[in-house]
Parts: structure tokens; C-alpha cells; sequence
């Protein structure tokens, strides 16, 4: 009896959480599609895949695969006037070398593949694969997104606990330094960053994470605040813990599924301005590809009734976002003392 007491009061937070989370299962589907994404983003990272996404390889805006190659041969051939075969000696002195020009660069491309006529999911108008720019744009806005949203959360958490467990002068500086940050609309702290910083994947990473931390800081703040004069912290502080122990070994994992919620909201929210800056031109660089490049190129394809790269581009996005989401929602839960409290 006293070692199934003595084990049942070793297990602790995260296991009682893990065992939780596993229970869920929307939660461990959205968990395994988010460690898909990110097994997606290491080889393309590890240069295993989407390494030529940057090649023409097939027509410019080549459909589909599922639709055939005669979309593409419909848009691609188009016919001249007919008539009578003009001599353009009379016109160009240098018309008759043009010929001979052409077989030479027909000689030195006889090496090259033949473009196709279709891909899996299509091209772009410069003829580049469709799939393999996705792939890339996952690599990049998971990326500027996940770190972004994860420097804010800590910036965040780190600034609220200190505000709310502290108190007095440093809490005073820091409604300071959080009055000043949300007193300019986050647009024009953008602009103005980006304009300082420059332009660039890691360059957007701090841009959004230095304008991202506020909202968090206020609910970080007002969760240390509430938690910091409850008994089992009070207890913690009479048999000697520190003030970091306090903070970091009691008062956060009680208040972790709160910033769970938040960093999910950021991740979203990121990969969204990511999306907008890009389009803006403020975004990653031109030589680089990411959801939101895609986007921003899918909508002068639109008008043409090319539509695959801006639905593969939304089909990637919608599908990590809402796997993140539900994940995050699934450990919410699992951390929530007052859920575990009912079990």
C-alpha cells in the first residue's frame, strides 16, 4: 500500500499530462500530422527532397497531372497569321543568319530534358513544379512562424512572470515597456523594424516575435499574480524554495496550458503575417520561396484560370494550422489542473 502511494506521488505533471494527451485521439492524429510536417521540413532542410524547385521543369503553368496534357498544349500553342512566306532579307540584312543561330542554340540544349506538358500538381508561369515550391514554402513559413511564435512566448512568459510575481517597481517598469510596445499599432511596428532590420527569413523571425509578446505577457502576468498567494506556492516559499523554484517549478506548469493556448494563436497569426509581409515585399527574399510568395504569385495566375499553386499553397497552410490548433487544444486540456483535478 505505502509503494503504490510512494509511485502514484512520484508521477509528475508532464507524465500525468502525456498519459492525458494520449487518451485524446484528435489529439494524437493532429500530433502526428504536425511531426509529419516537420519529418516534410527536415528533408527539405537536409536537401532530400525539393532541392530543384527553383528548375523549369516542365511548361510555364502546366495543369495537373489529374487533368491531362492537353490544358497545357491549349494554352501554350498559339498559331501565327496565315499567308504567303515573306522574304526578310529585304527587311533584315540579318535574317538569313537567323536560322543558322537558331540550329546552334537547339545544338547546345540537345543535352536538356524536354519540358513536360503536366506535373502532379501542376506549375507555375515560369514552368517550376508546383509541389516541390510547396514542400520549400512549408520548410520556410513553419519555420518563421514556429520560431516566432516561440521567441514571443518566451519573451512573454518571461516578462509576465517577472511583472506578476514580483510586483512593485520591476511590474511598474514592465506596464511601462508593455504600454509603450501596444500604444503603436502593430503595423507600424512592423514597418518600422523591417525597414531598420532589413529583409530577410530571420529578419522576419524577430520582427514578429518583438511585436508578437504582448498579449501574453498580460495573461502570464495576471495568471502569476492570481497564483502567487495560493497555498501550495506558500508552502513552497516556507521550506525554503526560491523565488525562481517558485515561479518556474510550481506557478508554471499550473499556467502552461494557458500559454500552450496562446502560442498556438501566435503560430497561426504568424504564419499569416508571414503571408502578408511577403506579399507586401517586406517578406522573404525573392530567391527564396514560402506560403506566402506562393500566394502572392497564385493571385496574377488567377486571373488566368491557373488555380492549383494558390489551392496547394492553401491545402499545406490550412492543413498544418489546423493540426497545430487541435494539438495545442489536446495538451490545453491534458495540463489543465482543473481537468486533472476531475479525473
Amino acid at each position: 500500500m505505502n509503494s503504490a502511494a510512494a509511485t502514484q506521488r512520484s508521477e509528475g505533471v508532464w507524465r500525468i499530462a502525456w498519459r492525458r494527451f494520449r487518451s485524446d485521439r484528435v489529439g494524437m492524429i493532429s500530433l502526428l500530422v504536425v511531426c509529419g510536417f516537420l519529418l516534410l521540413i527536415a528533408a527539405a532542410a537536409s536537401g532530400l527532397v525539393a532541392t530543384d524547385w527553383q528548375r523549369e521543369r516542365a511548361v510555364p503553368n502546366a495543369p495537373p497531372g489529374f487533368m491531362g496534357p492537353a490544358a497545357a498544349e491549349a494554352t501554350s500553342v498559339i498559331e501565327g497569321p496565315k499567308g504567303p512566306p515573306v522574304d526578310l532579307s529585304d527587311i533584315d540584312p540579318l535574317a538569313p543568319r537567323y536560322k543558322e543561330w537558331a540550329e546552334r542554340a537547339a545544338k547546345l540544349h540537345t543535352t536538356e530534358q524536354a519540358k513536360a506538358l503536366t506535373l502532379p500538381l501542376g506549375a507555375d508561369h515560369f514552368g517550376r513544379d508546383v509541389l516541390a515550391k510547396a514542400i520549400k514554402g512549408t520548410q520556410v513559413s513553419v519555420f518563421v512562424g514556429v520560431l516566432a511564435a516561440l521567441l514571443a512566448t518566451v519573451i512573454g512568459t518571461l516578462l509576465g512572470a517577472l511583472a506578476g510575481f514580483f510586483g512593485k517597481r520591476v511590474g511598474d517598469f514592465l506596464e511601462w515597456l508593455y504600454n509603450v510596445f501596444t500604444a503603436i499599432p502593430d503595423i507600424l511596428l512592423i514597418f518600422a523594424f523591417a525597414a531598420v532590420l532589413g529583409r530577410g527569413v530571420s529578419t522576419v523571425v524577430l520582427i514578429l516575435a518583438l511585436t508578437g509578446w504582448t498579449g501574453l505577457y498580460r495573461q502570464v502576468r495576471a495568471e502569476f499574480i492570481k497564483h502567487s498567494s495560493r497555498e501550495y506556492v506558500r508552502a513552497a516559499e516556507a521550506i525554503g524554495a526560491s523565488s525562481t523554484s517558485r515561479m518556474f517549478r510550481h506557478i508554471l506548469p499550473n499556467v502552461s496550458h494557458v500559454i500552450l493556448v496562446r502560442m498556438s494563436l501566435l503560430v497561426v497569426g504568424f504564419i499569416k503575417s508571414e503571408v502578408i509581409l511577403s506579399y507586401l515585399g517586406l517578406g522573404v527574399p525573392v530567391d527564396q520561396v514560402s506560403w506566402g510568395t506562393m500566394l502572392a504569385e497564385a493571385q496574377s495566375e488567377l486571373i488566368l484560370g491557373h488555380w492549383w499553386q494558390l489551392a496547394t499553397a492553401t491545402v499545406f497552410m490550412a492543413t498544418f494550422v489546423t493540426a497545430f490548433s487541435l494539438m495545442a487544444d489536446a495538451w490545453r486540456d491534458a495540463l489543465d489542473p482543473k481537468l486533472r483535478g476531475a479525473e
